[in-house]
């Protein structure tokens, strides 16, 4: 993997364990020589991982529309920053980029984006490996709930076992190293859709 996409928070969180995690996640990918692909801002969680792995010496591209850039303070230390008309071409770029995807703690925006590119992986339209890291347990309602969507036919058992999910960082890329895409009925061509 050359680059690995992290949605997070803007904010930092409640508890002091979602940035001493996103430090983790940075340092980790920096020593693995992975790029980090994210949102592009300083603030939140956004800018503890972006810090880390500048800290460590890695590449940290953002992707920022120019939109928010009223409301997110763009990180001035970034490798490369790419600044884009909308959030869907931020989206767009941000997948073009990467080789995975991790949402760690995060708000509406972290889950639709990473709603986004994990929908993407049903349909064929990419087979990169999405994870949640649930730091502290704080996607385990998120999981009760999409098992209850697959027991109630609403979600394939393929699909549901695409996502990956972990309570570390280090746990969470081992599992995407041995990642296998889920089987596609039909691969979609993403300027289709």
């Amino acid at each position: 993997m050359r680059r690995i996409c992290v949605f997070c928070g803007s904010s930092r969180g409640s508890s002091p364990e979602y940035a001493r995690v996103a430090r983790e996640l940075g340092c980790l990918l920096a020593a693995m020589g992975v790029g980090l692909v994210y949102g592009g801002a300083s603030g939140g969680l956004m800018g503890t991982v972006a810090d880390a792995v500048l800290a460590e010496g890695g590449e940290a591209i953002g992707v920022l529309p120019r939109v928010l850039e009223g409301k997110e303070t763009p990180h001035p230390g970034l490798t490369t920053l790419h600044r884009v008309g909308s959030m869907h071409e931020r989206k767009a770029l941000m997948a073009d980029l990467s080789d995975g995807f991790i949402a760690l703690p995060g708000g509406l925006g972290t889950l639709e984006e990473f709603f986004e590119v994990l929908t993407w992986g049903q349909l064929g339209m990419h087979a990169k490996p999405c994870g949640l890291l649930n730091v502290g347990g704080y996607y385990d309602r998120l999981i009760a709930f999409l098992d209850h969507a697959q027991a109630e036919q609403f979600i394939r058992e393929r699909h549901r076992a695409g996502l990956l999910v972990a309570a570390t960082p280090m746990e969470l890329l081992g599992r995407f190293a041995g990642f296998v895409a889920p089987e596609v009925e039909r691969v979609l061509d993403v300027r289709s859709i």
